[in-house]
């Protein structure tokens, strides 16, 4: 004849969050532990990225105002500094190096290889640029796809014990299982915990610097457009 075997009493906080780390096994605690160092990892990523672009979004529109001020562009170049920040100032600076560097000597062929010039030059800062932009959305990816699957592996593994459980006490009173099943869904869903804000930043974050690298691409245009515009005045 069965007999029950009287388990611990549970209580609501015996399945909170620091309760259940606690009664689980060193798996359980291993998948916890890196879901918490990748969520964490992520959210660095995540602020730091928030911030840097709203930076990054406040000075280009301060140098654009300045550039579409009709200010000598010489001048709001020597105004951001020798060693600008941003992208746009040196952008313009890179440009102007050139044409200085050209002046005087500027036939129609020289024109057109200063242009090509100027356009390589930008290109170049604006696939660096963009390099920069992108970075860490690796790491948002890596916590996005990867945090589900961890969870997943402790809900299997909470899953396993709770079954282990049954079979060690003979006993399917739902006491026995509970903590098992509870620390289970509580590996689901710090999983999604992690994945979801990294999930949603990357997406954001990858529109952003798609948009960052579009506002480089037009000022570039602009700067060689008014480039061409002084070849064909003839100042030089």
């Amino acid at each position: 004849m069965q007999t029950d075997v009287a388990a611990p009493a549970l209580t609501p906080h015996s399945f909170g969050l620091i309760a259940t780390f606690l009664h689980a096994d060193w798996v359980f605690r291993a998948v916890l532990i890196v879901l918490a160092l990748g969520s964490l990892w992520s959210w660095g990523v995540i602020i730091d990225k928030a911030v840097r672009f709203a930076s990054w979004k406040r000075q280009a529109a301060r140098f654009e105002d300045a550039v579409g001020s009709g200010r000598p562009l010489d001048e709001v170049a020597a105004q951001a500094g020798d060693n600008p920040r941003h992208a746009l100032p040196r952008m313009l600076q890179a440009a102007l190096a050139e044409w200085r560097a050209a002046r005087g000597t500027l036939s129609e062929t020289q024109g057109a290889l200063l242009l090509q010039r100027i356009d390589r030059a930008l290109d170049s800062m604006i696939a660096r640029e963009s390099q920069r932009a992108e970075e860490g959305l690796g790491t948002l990816a890596i916590v996005a796809t990867a945090s589900p699957f961890v969870g997943l592996f402790g809900t299997v593994w909470g899953i396993m014990t709770a079954f282990q459980a049954i079979a060690v006490q003979r006993n399917t009173n739902l006491s026995v299982v509970a903590p098992s099943i509870a620390e289970a869904l509580f590996a689901t869903a710090v999983g999604l915990a992690a994945a979801i804000p990294a999930y949603v930043a990357y997406n954001k974050f990858s529109t952003d610097a798609g948009r960052f690298a579009a506002r480089l691409e037009s000022f570039a245009d602009d700067l060689a457009a008014a480039v061409a515009r002084r070849l064909g005045a003839g100042q030089g």
